[in-house]
């Protein structure tokens, strides 16, 4: 099974082109702690975690790497904070595709690694993913590269690589196949937006076709330094706005408000709108999604679950409303936060004796 499955959701490719991992898929839980202390009784997870590099971006680069295989395409010109990259590397090297990626600063080295073990060429750059000057420097180069005639520019961001973003609204096709009852609210992290214009647009294709009634809300969550679209989304304006990025948040870490407006519009018909998160809130509720659900994600993944939780005890989502967190990447990719998640603890050396001396009273 994979993303193919739901080919009418994005631009058609060729059977012989198609190139997949084994993506989509994910599953669905059902949150057996956090939601009913935070009082929304009907709240799952989305668990995008379960991709096959990891993240949610395998959608993006399955298709976008197969465009490019029907296109003749041989070299790959990307950036990324992670994620993308890593999901990139995977499907070139699976397609037999060259891939070199511009990463922002401070990657998180499980990503690097992940990247390197598939071949890729990739360098970090300086200021790059805080700075947006620096960020449109970067960009302007790689769109240069990105015009060669083997080569094609792909940056998971419906601005830059509109066909292989699309294959990111099969999430919403699998949420409407997985889930019994309709859906009131969908919470996705955002860095430039991408994910959740893809998200919003899937349940808008699948309104227009008739498989369901209304769109769920589509509520689009950033942390507090990296606010580009969420303020702007809730606050009632039409377009982003660039940001100087504070955020420690790793992949969500996007200054430049690159698909900030395609998502103010997309999310405001759903009666969605915009959570900001503090990176502390974010870091705690990492902890508790291993705690208390046996989810081990990244601090990424952690932003959709804490706004809702937020929200909830806001007044702002019904008790009874079914409500779907997006779990977009692994921990496994990055080490330091884990280790930041665990900063209290240890694994101590023992002896065998001291041991038995443990349980002997049990």
């Amino acid at each position: 099974m994979s993303i193919w499955k739901w080919q009418e959701a994005f631009d058609y490719v060729p059977p012989e082109h198609r190139v997949t991992l084994g993506e989509g898929s994910t599953p669905i839980v059902q949150s057996r702690h956090i939601g009913p202390a935070a009082g929304i009784a009907n709240l799952q997870f989305k668990l995008e975690s379960c991709n096959p590099s990891g993240s949610y971006k395998d959608r993006f680069a399955a298709v976008a790497v197969s465009h490019m295989l029907a296109a003749g395409q041989s070299r790959c010109i990307a950036t990324s904070s992670g994620n993308t990259g890593s999901a990139l590397a995977a499907y070139c090297a699976a397609a037999g595709i060259s891939c070199e990626i511009a990463i922002v600063e401070g990657a998180p080295s499980g990503k690097l690694l992940q990247m390197m073990a598939h071949g890729a060429d990739i360098f970090e750059v300086k200021g790059f993913g805080f700075d947006p000057v620096a960020g449109d420097a970067v960009m302007a180069s790689l769109k240069r590269a990105g015009e060669q005639a083997d080569a094609a520019l792909q940056i998971s961001a419906f601005q830059f690589s509109p066909l292989g973003m699309a294959g990111v609204r099969s999430i919403s096709y699998e949420l409407v196949e997985e889930t019994a009852a309709p859906i009131d609210h969908v919470f996705v992290p955002a860095g430039g937006g991408g994910l959740t214009l893809a998200v919003a647009q899937g349940f808008k294709q699948q309104v227009e076709s008739g498989k369901i009634g209304t769109s769920p809300r589509i509520e689009c969550v950033q942390p507090a330094g990296n606010d580009t679209i969420a303020s702007p989304l809730r606050d009632g304006a039409d377009r982003g706005r660039n940001v100087d990025c504070t955020s420690k948040i790793s992949g969500l870490q996007v200054p430049s408000a690159i698909d900030a407006d395609q998502v103010i519009s997309a999310c405001r018909p759903s009666g969605g709108t915009g959570h900001v998160v503090n990176d502390e809130d974010v870091w705690a509720m990492h902890r508790r999604l291993a705690e208390e659900e046996g989810i081990y994600c990244e601090p990424a993944g952690a932003v959709a679950l804490t706004a809702a939780v937020q929200a909830a005890a806001a007044g702002k989502i019904s008790p009874d409303a079914q409500v779907v967190c997006l779990v977009t990447g692994t921990g496994f990719k990055d080490p330091a936060s884990v280790e930041h998640m665990i900063s209290d603890r240890e694994c101590p050396l023992i002896s065998a004796n001291e041991l038995d001396a443990k349980y002997a009273h049990e």
